[in-house]
């Protein structure tokens, strides 16, 4: 009795043994037309065997370039797809370099980075000062993430500097929210989340 693991190593064992020796049977056929034929044949079987991924883009792409992986890259016919290299299946992934390194205030993230551009620019005296608030409550939201010890002045001096002292409220009448309680608020409604559900019970 022959088992799996005396057996070759499949390449691609979601397919199985079957396909396996099928792609091995293709690239025993001498005649080149026959062999497509033949490989065209094994790649309506495993588009068979996930017919749920027939919806996903370059799905018969892919299907041919699991057939060229299960023959070793030795199947010798016209793939209808650029197939991928064999050189390539095993290469590491490049390096993805983050947009901004270099971000000084990375708690308040680079969305707000913009929306602070975007005051800078705004025409209107009431709009803007309504924006402004705006972006000092969501940077004082933010902030205490991290800290919750934070008052008015810390925001103002970092929207400050965020805004190339475009933006200075730092004697200004502008007053912000009160967060101090913020996280025991939320902590009262997750559990009072609880209690209707358990009462629903």
């Amino acid at each position: 009795m022959e088992y799996n693991t005396q057996l070759k190593k499949l390449a691609l064992p979601e397919y199985g043994r079957n396909i396996q020796n099928m792609v091995d049977h293709c690239l025993a056929i001498p005649d080149r037309n026959e062999r497509k034929r033949c490989a065209n044949t094994i790649i309506n079987i495993m588009g068979n065997m996930f017919p749920h991924l027939r919806d996903v883009n370059d799905f018969k792409h892919i299907l041919w370039d699991h057939l060229a992986i299960m023959s070793d890259f030795k199947l010798d016919i016209d793939y209808p797809y650029e197939i991928i290299r064999k050189e390539d299946l095993h290469s590491k992934p490049g390096k993805i370099e983050y947009s901004r390194p270099d971000m000084e205030y990375r708690h308040y993230g680079k969305t707000l980075e913009k929306m602070v551009r975007l005051a800078t620019e705004l025409k209107d005296p009431k709009e803007k000062e309504q924006f402004i608030l705006l972006i000092a409550t969501h940077m004082k939201k933010s902030y205490i993430q991290w800290n919750k010890d934070v008052d008015d002045q810390k925001i103002f001096i970092d929207l400050c500097d965020l805004s190339n002292h475009k933006i200075d409220k730092r004697n200004s009448n502008m007053k912000l929210p009160e967060m101090k309680d913020l996280g025991q608020r939320n902590s009262n409604n997750s559990g009072g989340k609880k209690s209707q559900q358990q009462k629903k019970k």
